[in-house]
């Protein structure tokens, strides 16, 4: 995979469970896809939201691009995303089963074009995430367990 990868979400596979994943384009300012490619990007607060005709990612944080200061962007402004009818379709009828969402995973550079991965998700209760941690806790000391048997 030679695809760049200029922010993620980590705390989205923490926080749900990830059932369905797309790959989507953006529809960016000049100062937007200036500010991605440094990096100035964040997904923390971010998800997307759809009316079953669109898709928009809201609360994205692009910094502003400095050198662009006269004719910069708002940072925090919703931006359309790119995707086959069909898929739009299927995400707005996902969110309308009761406790699914879409939560945007990473944006990466592909082909020199911004891209976003969404994934539709179901929020988990606070035991799931403790059986998270406890599986990974005990993938960590079998590890150990074998390297140092060696």
């Amino acid at each position: 995979m030679n695809d760049k990868v200029l922010a993620s979400n980590r705390k989205a596979s923490h926080d749900f469970f990830l059932l369905e994943k797309y790959e989507a384009g953006l529809v960016l300012q000049g100062s937007e896809i200036k500010s991605i490619r440094a990096g100035q990007v964040s997904l923390k607060e971010a998800y997307v939201r759809t009316d079953g005709y669109e898709a928009w990612l809201v609360n994205a944080h692009i910094a502003p691009y400095n050198p662009a200061s006269a004719e910069n962007h708002k940072p925090l402004r919703e931006r359309k995303l790119l995707l086959h009818r069909k898929q739009i379709a299927e995400l707005w009828d996902e969110t309308q089963r009761k406790g699914n969402t879409i939560v945007p995973l990473r944006i990466y550079l592909k082909g020199g074009r911004a891209k976003l991965e969404i994934a539709v998700a179901r929020g988990k209760k606070k035991w799931d995430k403790r059986q998270d941690i406890a599986k990974r806790d005990a993938e960590r000391d079998m590890a150990r367990a074998l390297k140092q048997s060696d």
